[in-house]
């Protein structure tokens, strides 16, 4: 490192494609510190740099030399793969994220790269949208302009990915204390303190075969929502609609029939309703039992 907290990081200057730039958006992303990106093919330059990518004919993860164009590499890694499995083995990046990446980008950036597969014609993906990027630039340095804003773009993908795994991690331990405290209960609702990503959670320990029916949780307008709960992961029927007379009403109506001021809003298929504050979610649950097995 060229100081304690900054990395200098080359790349080959030019054309630029999805695995130069997701290979450096990685590291913009999990390193620690400053990442400093020079595009360069000066072999001083890049001797002096931290971490090389895509660039210098070596693939080399203990020097942090990452290229997979020179002949003495004949694996299926492309600069992306290369730098994500250094970050995974080095503890910057957890292996279940690291998989996740893994899986779903960066086995497609680096089978694309070496020519294993071709983006399929008329489907954007992270391949083809890094290349309008770069269709942009007319000169080197228009080159360079554009590149920066393509790792940019990857940043925050990469950044939203970390965001979501974050907020899978907070719903499953949310998730998991509204089921047992369901339980203890004797109850059929799931109540969150705020929106959670909770369905896949939900599933992902036993949903399907718990005495729950449907969630209750504030949105950020203030109103309170009570969803009705799906039979099973991805299924388009719920384990217990709303009450079928609450089905399409709104506002006055809706609070007549339900007999709860405050009552706002419910979906004409039964799987969600709005209510204008908690006291009135849990006053229409209570009139009509819905915090109780079906008769």
């Amino acid at each position: 490192m060229t100081g304690e907290s900054r990395w200098r990081v080359a790349t080959h200057s030019g054309p630029f494609h999805a695995d130069d730039v997701f290979a450096c958006a990685l590291l913009r992303t999990f390193l620690a510190g400053e990442v400093e990106l020079v595009r360069t093919r000066d072999p001083a330059v890049i001797a002096r740099s931290d971490l090389v990518v895509d660039v210098g004919g070596q693939y080399d993860p203990a020097r942090c030399r990452f290229d997979h164009h020179q002949r003495a590499y004949r694996g299926p890694l492309s600069s992306a793969g290369m730098v994500l499995g250094w970050l995974e083995q080095t503890g910057k990046l957890s292996p279940g994220l690291a998989s996740q990446l893994r899986k779903e980008w960066v086995e497609y950036i680096d089978a694309v790269d070496n020519g294993r597969r071709q983006p399929h014609a008329g489907v954007p993906c992270i391949v083809t949208i890094v290349a309008a990027l770069s269709e942009q630039a007319e000169t080197g340095a228009e080159l360079d302009a554009r590149f920066v804003d393509a790792v940019a773009m990857c940043e925050g993908i990469l950044r939203g990915l970390c965001a979501n795994e974050r907020r899978n991690r907070e719903a499953g331990a949310a998730v998991l204390e509204a089921m047992r405290r369901a339980e203890s209960a004797g109850s059929r609702i799931l109540v969150f303190d705020r929106h959670h990503k909770w369905k896949r959670a939900y599933f992902e320990r036993g949903g399907a075969h718990h005495p729950s029916d449907y969630v209750l949780f504030p949105d950020e307008e203030g109103c309170w929502r009570l969803l009705g709960i799906p039979a099973g992961d991805g299924s388009q029927h719920l384990k217990r609609p709303l009450p079928v007379e609450w089905a399409g009403l709104a506002d006055a109506e809706l609070a007549r029939v339900v007999g709860v001021p405050g009552a706002k809003f419910c979906h004409k298929n039964g799987f969600v309703a709005v209510f204008a504050s908690e006291a009135a979610a849990r006053g229409a649950i209570a009139r009509w039992h819905l915090d109780q097995p079906r008769a």
